[in-house]
């Protein structure tokens, strides 16, 4: 018998499912607990946070299933399970979700321990990406999402940066923010000064650099830097790279590129250079 916050309700319209012949007991969850989970303060009080719609969820079930506290769903057929099912109205479920369609079903989810600790990881891996003040929580969430699908074992970023488990980054991140390790915090420094230590070569995404992407082929431990989305990278972090990379675009037709979408070419060449390699 598992003990947890949640229990099964007694009003007709909620019920819980049984997972794997686990009874659930304890005092179940308002409707509002939820909702306090969109905001930042909410998610660190309650040490979680929530992933919405049945490919994001699977994705999380698939790596971290041992992370999934609940699923809440107002679809009796759905296909998520391996966790305490929450049944809920479509009305309800409407109420505390974020999205603007809502697709029925949403996971809470831990969050990890060590996201706003100093300390990185023993063995960070290769390649590293650092994010330096990007704001909008969907090219935070894409960015991650990107990362993650071309091998990238960790993201070091700045504390201006968007959330990456609010909803929106979390949306856009297609439950992939789990995938590697994130270290979030103001003094990124030491960390980035630990690396460089370590053999790690920094090139920094700015298009008054001098290199492209494929610069980082020969190079065996990896970061590449991403910056604000209006002003770039600070003169700092261009002072401390290796390395200044551009991705040469046509300035007559466009200016500048997104820096998701100047983040994915990079990622994609950088990767790619080392499997042609």
């Amino acid at each position: 018998m598992i003990r947890g916050p949640w229990v099964r309700p007694k009003a007709a319209n909620e019920k819980y499912d049984q997972d794997g012949g686990k009874k659930i007991i304890g005092k179940l969850k308002p409707l509002k607990w939820y909702s306090g989970l969109h905001r930042s303060k909410g998610r660190r009080e309650a040490g979680v946070f929530l992933v919405e719609g049945e490919r994001a969820i699977k994705q999380v079930m698939a790596f971290h299933r041992d992370r999934v506290l609940e699923i809440v769903t107002s679809n009796e057929d759905s296909k998520v399970m391996g966790a305490p099912v929450r049944y809920v109205t479509p009305a309800q479920f409407r109420s505390i979700s974020s999205m603007k369609t809502p697709q029925g079903v949403m996971a809470v989810v831990r969050l990890p321990d060590d996201t706003d600790q100093k300390n990185l990881p023993s063995d960070p891996g290769t390649p590293l990406l650092l994010m330096e003040d990007i704001q909008d929580p969907g090219n935070v969430g894409t960015l991650i999402r990107t990362a993650a699908a071309f091998g990238f074992q960790g993201i070091l970023m700045t504390d201006k940066c968007a959330d990456p488990f609010g909803p929106r980054a979390v949306q856009a991140g297609a439950g992939t923010v789990l995938n590697g390790w994130i270290r979030r915090h103001a003094d990124i420094w030491e960390g980035i000064g630990r690396l460089k230590k370590q053999g790690y070569v920094l090139g920094a995404l700015d298009p008054g650099g001098e290199e492209g992407p494929d610069a980082l082929r020969e190079e065996g431990h990896r970061i590449l830097a991403l910056g604000n989305e209006a002003g770039g990278l600070s003169g700092r972090l261009k002072s401390t790279a290796d390395l200044r990379i551009h991705i040469p675009i046509n300035r007559r037709a466009a200016e500048s590129l997104n820096v998701a979408v100047s983040g994915a070419i990079a990622m994609y060449l950088m990767t790619k250079a080392e499997k042609d390699g």
